[in-house]
């Protein structure tokens, strides 16, 4: 069971805080974000912040951050971590769809409303409803809905600017009002999961993936939503179910499950799906795929003994962006662990680069290069050079102990997989009801390594 669930803010003031069984101490929170904060001082961790889960003291602290605040839960039980970060996840997307986002200003402004949904949704430490429809009927205050500020950090629901319904409560698809605006939003989230070896040929690689839905449609009409004809699933689709797959350009998907509101009568037939969009944001689709994509960027990497002194080596990077040429990666990171006998590092930026595209980094606390990208241009080519000093003489060994390389990126208006929802129809309704349709694409990095 859970003990506790508090929100905190990037300064780590407890915004909200709910004790379900008073038997973890009242200085959790405290105890949390120092541990947080400082995580990377500690010269045992691994890593620069701290894990989803940990535990001090006896109490394991479960953690997911979203819009710069840290929603937590504590328990003193052996619960299965999965299962408490699924229901953080879903406390995201409720406070989301009741508030219209989820930031700092949003929490304060309707902490009666989250403390009521909090009161319904856990019962003694025990999440009982996570379902937004379902809250409906017993959350009766109101939301204060507040308008996005430039500076708070963005969800993936709001990669790009957009239109503002993304930010609206979904209690407004019960107005009247001339005000409202009837519009949806699809949008189809990908996770790339990739692991290269040293000579740069995949090793493992997948695709998680999800079509979600956010209506603010009047009286929640009917939708169709068609995907692509030449989709192939697992084994669902074979020569002897009339569904032939052409290897060369059908999209193949190794397994899928659908939202429970969809109607899937007619998606062996034209892979199109009905269904009456529930309240609140959802997943209609979830998906998984392990080939048939093709990888977002390749890398190579060298080291190679410095001629003029054996106390330096000289690393060099190429990066190949492999999407088209008309979509780039926003916010690419290319993070070289380096071996800890590394006391500095310099870096030369490709000349040809546009200036103030590009940056670099290098932590000598950490050992860390870091390699930073504002905007990355489908089909084109990056090098950086870069001089290590190193603390002993230079050793053929330096090159296995530099890396995995990691890289970290979204790419807007991309879909790894190549799955495509080719039409969103709104159904029973006369032909002069045309409401705002937003389908979207994004692709981001879930883990991509490249081993040296």
């Amino acid at each position: 069971m859970i003990s506790q669930f508090f929100i905190l803010s990037p300064r780590g003031d407890v915004i909200i805080r709910r004790d379900f069984l008073g038997n973890v101490p009242k200085t959790s929170p405290e105890i949390f974000f120092r541990n947080c904060k400082f995580w990377s001082d500690d010269e045992e961790q691994q890593h620069d912040e701290a894990p989803p889960v940990f535990s001090v003291d006896g109490v394991t602290y479960l953690h997911t951050k979203e819009g710069g605040l840290q929603l937590v839960a504590t328990t003193r039980d052996n619960v299965s971590p999965s299962f408490v970060l699924e229901f953080l996840r879903r406390m995201c997307i409720i406070i989301k769809d009741y508030c219209g986002l989820l930031t700092e200003d949003a929490v304060r402004k309707n902490f009666p409303l989250i403390y009521e949904l909090l009161d319904e949704v856990m019962d003694y430490g025990v999440p009982q409803s996570t379902n937004t429809e379902a809250l409906k009927t017993f959350v009766l205050n109101e939301p204060v809905v507040v308008a996005p500020s430039s500076s708070n950090p963005r969800s993936i629901l709001s990669f790009n600017k957009g239109p503002t319904g993304v930010f609206k409560s979904v209690l407004d698809t019960s107005r009247t009002d001339s005000k409202r605006r009837d519009e949806i939003f699809v949008d189809v989230v990908e996770r790339v999961t990739c692991t290269f070896n040293s000579s740069g040929y995949i090793v493992s690689s997948q695709v998680d993936g999800a079509v979600q839905i956010k209506s603010y449609l009047a009286g929640n009409p009917p939708l169709k939503i068609k995907l692509n004809d030449d989709l192939v699933i697992g084994k669902r689709d074979n020569p002897y179910g009339g569904r032939q797959a052409d290897a060369g350009h059908s999209v193949f998907l190794d397994d899928c499950n659908f939202h429970e509101c969809a109607n899937l009568e007619s998606f062996d037939v034209d892979r199109s799906i009905t269904l009456v969009p529930p309240d609140g944001e959802f997943a209609l689709i979830n998906y998984r795929t392990t080939h048939g994509f093709k990888p977002p960027f390749r890398l190579q990497t060298t080291v190679e003994a410095d001629p003029m002194t054996d106390s330096k080596a000289v690393l060099t990077l190429r990066l190949w962006c492999e999407v088209p040429a008309d979509r780039g990666a926003s916010g690419l990171e290319v993070e070289v662990p380096t071996p800890r006998y590394v006391q500095r590092a310099h870096c030369d930026l490709d000349p040809k680069a546009t200036p103030g595209t590009q940056s670099w980094d290098y932590s000598e606390k950490t050992h860390l290069l870091k390699w930073k990208f504002k905007k990355c241009q489908g089909g084109q080519e990056f090098m950086l050079r870069c001089k290590l000093t190193l603390e002993k003489p230079y050793g053929p060994s330096l090159r296995m102990e530099v890396g995995p390389v990691n890289l970290k990126f979204t790419i807007p208006m991309y879909s790894a997989s190549r799955i495509t929802l080719k039409y969103l129809q709104i159904l029973k309704r006369d032909k002069s009801y045309n409401p705002f349709r937003w389908v979207r694409y994004v692709t981001t990095s879930s883990s991509y390594t490249f081993r040296t």
